[in-house]
């Protein structure tokens, strides 16, 4: 079940990336994987406050948080392309990425936890 997740995930993580650049437009920031970063991060938060709605260890649980999210979202390119705006002479918008990334993740987080807490 997490291997699927997994294929799920990352399917949708080049999905959400793709529509984010078609919508924007926008080079030289990496706003695919921030999107898809924030909004895992939102729904992370989202099933770990509804988490009394699951079945302890139940497959489902494991398929969404482990397979899904775990593909969807993206630790290592985010630290890669962190790396790579630096290199490429852009250190404040790799500052902003960072702050954006940790920050609004957290926050998202959060969020979410709060929002699935109040799930019935």
């Amino acid at each position: 079940m997490i291997g699927l997740g997994g294929f799920l995930g990352a399917i949708l993580r080049f999905w959400v990336g793709g529509l984010v650049f078609e919508a924007t437009h926008v080079s030289g920031f990496p706003l695919g994987t921030l999107a898809v970063n924030l909004l895992g991060a939102f729904i992370l938060g989202g099933l770990s406050g509804a988490f009394h709605l699951f079945e302890p260890h139940s497959q489902l649980w494991f398929f969404l948080t482990t397979g899904t999210l775990g593909a969807f979202t993206t630790f290592s390119t985010f630290s890669v392309e962190t790396l790579n705006l630096i290199q490429e002479g852009h250190p404040g918008r790799a500052l902003l990425y960072l702050t954006v990334s940790v920050l609004g993740g957290l926050l998202l987080a959060a969020a979410g936890f709060y929002t699935g807490r109040h799930l019935n």
